[in-house]
């Protein structure tokens, strides 16, 4: 089998509001073609045109290639073998950010050609499933008042939801009003449901103990960046300091920055998104690192259905997986691109064990969506 073609299609909701943290309002999809007529699907979770510029350039020299030339005419099932290709390909501009994150969303799609031919399900090829469904946590942008975060909270709670994480917003500006909010939240959901807070790199070292504190009183599961991800010694002694898990990674690609984030940041949880740590290939490296330094593993999957999918299979084929994050956005990328959406009963989500990633898209969304 060859690959014949390497699509980046950037998809884009007219009114989108750049002023927000919101990832589900434009993505990059990938689409691989190849002459067996099985194609793969891929998510990109960056700033959608650097990452296509990252693929779609021509060559300039052999370690300043863009990836869409250096796959042409490749077996798609040597996927190993690629992403080492596509890494040294690109070392000239690469070994992180833009090129990692482009590299990330066609690994996804090499992975998903591989189990539709193999008629597998992609945990599966990843060397199978250690569980066959996956705690959910409705992922949710802060709202700006009380009473919003209440009703959402309630909302959440009674779509069955046993943990939830609100993040960004308002949080960071005014510590009583942190407090009123996440004391709210408790109340409307009980003492039964999970609550993480994301601070969207709110604070600095004293700001963060003094909120983690706080969080600790009203039995937050745990506390997402809320340090810059460069303040590894802030994170080492925050982590040391609070009771509270504490968690981040999304903003980082390559095993090696998830090394560093264990073993200098002391990090409980880490959080590498597939749409941009080097794709489930680096994924895997990067859980099993992590497995053996006793630390779990949570993707953060703030996109589309098809990281979501792809998410849901790598959770569950890693020994320290155990939940998953499951985006609540009304964004129509994010409710409408596939056409089948991971199954979300209970509380959990239920790996698929469809051929690939198990999804397809609504090719009416992409072309109401597409730009260029």
């Amino acid at each position: 089998m060859k690959i014949t073609e390497v699509e980046s299609i950037y998809l884009r909701i007219p009114d989108l509001d750049a002023s927000k943290c919101d990832g589900t309002q434009d993505t990059l999809m990938i689409r691989i073609h190849t002459d067996e007529g099985i194609t793969g699907l891929g998510e990109v979770d960056s700033v959608p045109l650097v990452a296509k510029a990252a693929i779609d350039a021509p060559a300039s020299h052999s370690i300043a290639t863009g990836l869409r030339s250096l796959l042409i005419g490749e077996n798609p099932l040597e996927i190993d073998r690629l992403w080492e290709k596509m890494y040294r390909g690109t070392i000239y501009f690469g070994r992180s950010g833009p090129a990692i994150h482009a590299m990330s969303g066609i690994d996804m799609a090499l992975w998903d050609i591989a189990g539709k031919h193999a008629g597998r399900s992609v945990s599966s090829m990843l060397g199978g499933a250690y569980r066959t469904k996956l705690k959910a946590y409705a992922s949710s942008l802060m709202p700006d008042t009380i009473e919003e975060a209440v009703q959402l909270a309630g909302q959440y709670a009674a779509e069955g939801y046993k943990a939830m994480k609100f993040g960004w917003g308002p949080i960071g500006r005014d510590a009583a009003f942190d407090e009123r909010q996440i004391r709210a939240i408790r109340e409307t959901v009980g003492d039964d449901v999970d609550i993480m807070i994301d601070a969207g790199l709110a604070w600095d070292l004293k700001g963060a103990l003094k909120m983690a504190e706080i969080y600790e009183e009203y039995g937050v599961y745990w506390l997402e960046e809320p340090l810059h991800p460069e303040d590894i010694a802030g994170y080492r002694e925050l982590s040391g300091r609070s009771k509270l898990n504490i968690a981040c990674g999304e903003q980082e690609s390559g095993v090696n920055a998830f090394r560093r984030l264990i073993e200098e940041g002391h990090l409980d949880i880490i959080q590498p998104d597939l749409g941009r740590c080097g794709g489930l290939t680096e994924g895997k490296r990067i859980a099993y690192m992590a497995h053996e330094r006793h630390k779990k593993v949570v993707p953060h999957a703030f996109k589309t259905g098809i990281l979501v999918a792809a998410s849901t299979h790598y959770a569950a084929a890693i020994p320290n997986g155990f939940m998953i994050e499951h985006t609540v956005s009304t964004s129509p990328l994010t409710r409408e691109l596939v056409v089948e959406p991971i199954t979300f009963k209970d509380g959990y989500v239920h790996v698929p064990d469809r051929p690939g990633l198990g999804v397809t898209v609504d090719e009416a969304v992409v072309d109401k969506y597409r730009v260029g």
